[in-house]
């Protein structure tokens, strides 16, 4: 087993990769902004800085609901806010197309973890576009979760499939199967599960999340 500090360092790492070049970019926009005289450079400037802001906003929110405690919300979370952070995510690829099928008006804090790791999983597989179908519903005391990527070529280490079901060792989790790895533990912890499927041009991951005690209803 991992340990939780090993695994905490490991998604610190990935949300560090993750947030280095949008940062960078801000950096770099200032830099250029100082030096330059010209107002239609300047204003080119701005609209880049603006870019880099609202990515690193983007980013920002989905890691505090992804990865952190989700502070300043109850036992559930609205929907909203998970369909937001995915939107703004999915928005970064103009070839992607998304479509969304959640019903519910709030879902539990562990299913949402699993929900936004699982649609930036598929979001990532899509790297020639395609469409991203993502579904939630609570049934029978579980949350049930899908999220499908569907295109022309599906890119997609099963590696992170594995760490997914809970079927990798300890010296293959890093900082690209440490999310996966995190949300299989507490799919386990809670008692239930995940699963995947792939084919040349699809990726299905799935999740049934018992519903915390108290929350069933």
């Amino acid at each position: 087993m991992t340990s939780q500090t090993d695994l905490a360092a490991l998604l610190c790492s990935r949300l560090c990769h993750d947030m280095l070049s949008p940062v960078g970019a801000l950096s770099n926009g200032l830099e250029l902004l100082a030096d330059e005289q010209d107002p239609e450079m300047r204003k080119r400037c701005v609209e880049l800085l603006e870019q880099s802001a609202k990515i690193s906003t983007d980013k920002l929110k989905f890691f505090r609901l992804a990865f952190g405690a989700a502070g300043g919300f109850g036992d559930a979370v609205p929907v909203e806010e998970a369909q937001d952070v995915i939107a703004a995510l999915a928005a970064g690829n103009k070839r992607v197309e998304l479509n969304w099928a959640v019903s519910e008006s709030t879902l539990p804090k562990p299913a949402v973890k699993v929900l936004l790791n699982l649609s930036q999983i598929a979001l990532d597989a899509l790297v020639r576009g395609g469409s991203l179908d993502i579904g939630a519903e609570k049934r029978k005391g579980n949350v049930e979760i899908v999220a499908r990527a569907t295109g022309k070529k599906i890119a997609f280490d099963e590696v992170i499939g594995h760490a997914l079901q809970g079927e990798i060792s300890p010296v293959e989790i890093t900082s690209r199967t440490a999310a996966a790895h995190m949300i299989a533990t507490l799919a386990e912890e809670m008692g239930g599960g995940l699963q995947y499927a792939l084919t040349e041009d699809a990726l299905v991951l799935g999740a049934v999340i018992p519903q915390p005690e108290g929350m069933i209803g």
